[in-house]
């Protein structure tokens, strides 16, 4: 395998962007894939020098310790999935990071960014298309309002979008972003002339602030207060058995959902769901004084979005997770990586009385497409759809390549309800 390390001084001052997440940037990394390695000096975001090993008890700030095979299949010009992003490697095992680790989750995005650059016919500095300007200026049919709601026995403000008419459809948004993931669905006139579309802010999370005293308090999602939650607000917006889509955290919760309230809904659909997913990287940089929680929350899920999507959908799904509340990520995944695992729960679920679809992207490793097909294995008679071409975001990051896929399962719900 030829790896065009040498290069990289050269492809980095020619990938502007990378400025961006490289600055303040110092320190001595060691780039090791197999027996082979390299010694990087980078000052400001850019690879001021490149030193060839062997090394014997070589300085460093720290270490990326990378297997050639798994390396290999990251540097193919379009990875397969699972392969194309440094966490995907970390939780396959192929990269190590070894010594001080700080740096390199401090400036996650530049590093995922500087090695993607290796890829044979990569582009340094081609930048991406921007859609077309909309012409007319126009009134999207998205309403929003702020309700004033009791959770937990303590007074909430809830922020709330919906769009449309018909079968209610009650929309989650992943962990550590907010409701405006679902902007092409609310958009979309196929969708919401046959459906009232609703999509709420989590408590904590965007225009839903924290309840008075969360200054004394640390945020922590668990399954018991997030099934609570939903089951709350169908019940105070008054909808009559709402169809419930979630993804990633809500695509979770839905299983929950099914197993303790059936009769609630008329059936629940799991974007990137999975009855449990575990750890792969060290949760507590998403929550550290010394890194910054908007930058290294967007740089952890960014390669979750697949390597085919559009990139203004790409990037605007990142921007949400910039602007998340300190900590509020962190304690979302408290649920998804920790405590919230329903495998037990499964094999009490009654597909007659709920309806149970998981829909994942080929290209998410998180929850991948093996571990909807297992979950839905548990579940007698739901379904799992394993989506080409999308990653852990889809409504988000690829609502055109959702839909063919998503619109045939809300059909078959309604018409059955």
């Amino acid at each position: 395998m030829t790896i065009a390390v040498e290069s990289l001084p050269a492809r980095v001052a020619a990938a502007p962007a990378l400025a961006r997440w490289g600055r303040d940037l110092h320190a001595e990394v060691l780039l090791a894939v197999g027996d082979r390695e390299w010694l990087l000096s980078l000052r400001d975001g850019q690879v001021a020098r490149v030193q060839p090993g062997p090394f014997v008890m070589p300085r460093c700030t720290f270490a990326l310790r990378l297997d050639p095979e798994g390396f290999a299949r990251f540097l193919a010009p379009l990875p397969e999935p699972g392969w194309q992003d440094l966490l995907a490697l970390r939780r396959t095992g192929a990269l190590r990071v070894e010594g001080d680790t700080l740096p390199f989750f401090q400036h996650l995005m530049w590093f995922k960014g500087a090695l993607a650059l290796l890829r044979e016919g990569a582009p340094a500095a081609i930048p991406a298309p921007r859609p077309a300007p909309w012409g007319a200026v126009t009134a999207e049919p998205i309403t929003g309002r702020y309700w004033r709601i009791d959770i937990e026995g303590r007074p909430h403000r809830v922020y709330v979008e919906e769009a449309g008419e018909g079968a209610p459809l009650l929309l989650l948004h992943t962990a550590g972003s907010d409701g405006r993931q679902w902007r092409d669905l609310l958009n979309d006139a196929e969708i919401t002339r046959r459906f009232r579309c609703i999509a709420f802010d989590m408590p904590w999370h965007g225009k839903s602030s924290p309840p008075a005293g969360w200054e004394g308090e640390g945020y922590r999602l668990t399954t018991a207060g997030y099934t609570g939650l939903v089951v709350r607000m169908a019940e105070a917006l008054g909808l009559d058995r709402p169809i419930v889509m979630g993804c990633s955290i809500g695509g979770r919760i839905v299983l929950d959902l099914a197993a303790e309230h059936p009769a609630r809904w008329r059936g629940v659909i799991g974007l990137q769901g999975s009855a449990f997913t575990g750890r792969y990287y060290d949760l507590a940089v998403l929550h550290h004084p010394h890194i910054h929680g908007g930058e290294v929350s967007a740089a952890i899920v960014s390669g979750l979005v697949a390597p085919t999507a559009p990139q203004h959908g790409k990037w605007e799904t990142l921007w949400h997770y910039m602007q998340g509340g300190p900590g509020v990520f962190r304690g979302d995944l408290h649920f998804y990586s920790e405590e919230g695992d329903l495998r037990p729960k499964l094999a009490r679920i009654d597909t007659a009385r709920c309806p149970v679809v998981l829909m994942n992207g080929e290209y998410d490793y998180s929850a991948r497409p093996e571990d909807a097909r297992a979950t839905a294995a548990a579940i007698p008679g739901a379904e799992a759809i394993i989506m080409p071409g999308l990653g852990h975001f889809p409504m988000s990051e690829d609502f055109s390549a959702l839909k063919p896929h998503l619109l045939p399962v809300l059909e078959r719900m309604v018409a059955r309800g």
